[in-house]
């Protein structure tokens, strides 16, 4: 989380008035997590970084813009703007999807659109997690697997998914090569 989506977390609770309690209370994360979330010493997976969202009553891209913009958003294909990183949610887990946002200009969006490098992963016990919302995403290269609630789907380039992000799930590279994909969340306020 190298561009200070921990320190957004921290101004915007504290500009609202907002204690480390209420906040873990609101979101039903650990205290602790929060803090480690905001000081940038653990890189959240998207179910915890949208409970803070909501619970502080910001739109999920409050933490990953740069910029405000009413109009239309172009993002040229050689402007990758990296958002951050995402582990599976624990704590010891090593970061292996990095987000590169679409849209981080757009004020007011509802939806957030990604280009999403997935690396390989060793570990085959992968943890599960869940969050208000949808999620549309479309292999762009690789395979990818997608572990959702009891069932498991292979989709690979050219191949879509739609689903409900309330369902626990987990997205991670569907072999031992990288993937890529876009990733399109939409996440109620």
């Amino acid at each position: 989380m190298t561009n200070g989506v921990g320190k957004k977390i921290k101004k915007v609770r504290e500009l609202k008035n907002i204690s480390l309690e209420e906040l873990a209370e609101r979101t039903d994360l650990d205290t602790e997590q929060i803090v480690n979330i905001e000081e940038m010493e653990l890189a959240p997976s998207l179910g915890p970084l949208i409970k803070i969202a909501r619970g502080l009553g910001v739109r999920l891209g409050t933490f990953l813009d740069d910029q405000e913009n009413l109009g239309p958003v172009v993002t040229k294909s050689n402007q990758k703007i990296k958002g951050m990183s995402f582990s599976n949610g624990v704590s010891e887990a090593r970061a292996h999807l990095d987000f590169f946002t679409l849209a981080s200009g757009k004020t007011g969006r509802h939806m957030e659109p990604f280009i999403v490098d997935i690396e390989p992963s060793i570990n085959s016990d992968y943890k599960l997690s869940s969050h208000e919302g949808e999620e549309f995403i479309y292999v762009l290269e690789g395979e990818v697997e997608i572990n959702y609630g009891k069932q498991v789907y292979n989709i690979k380039e050219g191949d879509s998914i739609y689903y409900d992000s309330i369902v626990a799930h987990n997205v991670h590279a569907g072999s031992d090569k990288a993937a890529k994909i876009l990733a399109v969340i939409y996440t109620p306020l």
